[in-house]
């Protein structure tokens, strides 16, 4: 009877353990300790602009389609100022580069890296950008500033025209950015005129300059065109 007892609480008290040890994500093997791994976030779950590209075919750079999509996404998170997403589609090592004024200048125009992107709302610094067309008066403006000045000045989401590796349209600044990203391709959005009284001389365009890394495209350069004196 005592022995028959005996054997129900050590029977007990290995349930219990054995609960308690499955409960905690680890289990005893003859092969040793074995832990229950959490899932893992895949790389769509952390941003859903990126994709593995491990079983992915080598990126075709002269297809259209996929820099298209590439632009949209860019264009539309600018459109939101989600700037923490779009830091993910700038180039990890180059940056994106921000042109004002058609002619870029990469020993002198602004330069910013992805953590500085997505950091933008919280800057609340005047930075000098370049210098404003006809008076020469330093630009300085926070990136926020900036951005909805010289970047997203109007919803390019609507341009009535919209040109591949093609300027659209141009004043007398000299457009170069053929020359300046000789391994990019763009996207131009265009606005030829916005009021029909001022006869296209408000019109203004905003090209996105890309680059290949890792198999797909990287934002480059932010070129915002506009009537110049």
């Amino acid at each position: 009877m005592k022995k028959a007892l005996l054997l129900a609480v050590l029977a007990l008290v290995c349930g219990v353990s054995l609960g308690i040890m499955i409960g905690s994500g680890f289990l005893l093997s003859t092969r040793g300790p074995i832990r229950i791994a959490a899932s893992t976030p895949t790389l769509e779950r952390l941003n859903p602009y990126l994709t593995s590209t491990c079983t992915e075919q080598p990126l075709d750079r002269t297809a259209d389609a996929p820099l298209l999509e590439r632009a949209g996404q860019v264009l539309d998170l600018l459109k939101a100022a989600d700037y923490p997403a779009l830091s993910h589609l700038v180039h990890p090592d180059k940056g994106v580069t921000l042109t004002p004024y058609s002619t870029v200048d990469l020993k002198c125009d602004m330069v910013l890296y992805p953590s500085q992107v997505a950091h933008l709302s919280q800057d609340h610094t005047s930075h000098l950008w370049g210098v404003t067309d006809g008076s020469e008066i330093p630009i300085r403006l926070t990136g926020p500033q900036y951005f909805q000045r010289y970047v997203f000045n109007t919803d390019y989401t609507t341009a009535p025209q919209v040109g591949i590796d093609t300027v659209q349209v141009s004043g007398n600044a000299l457009e170069n950015v053929s020359d300046a990203y000789p391994e990019g391709r763009f996207v131009e959005y265009c606005f030829p005129g916005i009021d029909p009284k001022l006869k296209g001389f408000d019109w203004c365009s905003l090209k996105l300059v890309f680059e290949v890394w890792d198999n797909d495209w990287y934002l480059v350069g932010l070129i915002h065109s506009e009537w110049t004196v």
